[in-house]
């Protein structure tokens, strides 16, 4: 079954570029050798990412993030079966906050900063299906 995992979680300190570096890096490394794919955004010290392939695979990266410690307050924000992967060109592709993209961070989320916490899980896939669509900068 293929599957798709939205969740956000708290970065537990500042990150800086190396750190954001080396995330995607191993991220894209990781995703890679298992099948997995995805964005990963990062702002205001928050990660929303989303994950895609087989449930199984999935909930293992998931629990591998649960127990990194540069997340906090992990919550899986949306869940469920999808007919075909959003990313099937990234194993990981990452967007920041960057002045850039702003507006699309601001455009689906209830606040003036982005809080994916907040948000439906019909607002997260247009924000995916946006990213995806192009219009936004990515890093790496």
């Amino acid at each position: 079954m293929l599957i798709q995992l939205t969740y956000a979680s708290h970065s537990s300190r500042a990150l800086g570029p190396a750190d954001v570096k080396d995330i995607l890096q191993t991220s894209q490394r990781n995703n890679a050798a298992v099948g997995v794919t995805g964005a990963l955004c990062l702002a205001n010290g928050l990660f929303l990412q989303q994950l895609e392939g087989d449930r199984d695979v999935v909930n293992q990266v998931y629990l591998r993030i649960l127990k990194d410690s540069r997340h906090t307050e992990p919550s899986i924000l949306d869940f469920g079966e999808i007919a075909s992967r959003r990313f099937s060109n990234w194993n990981m592709g990452l967007i920041s906050s960057i002045a850039e993209n702003r507006q699309i961070f601001l455009k689906y989320s209830r606040k003036s900063e982005f809080d994916p916490y907040s948000m439906s899980p019909s607002s997260l896939r247009g924000f995916f299906d946006e990213i995806v669509q192009g219009g936004v900068r990515w890093i790496g």
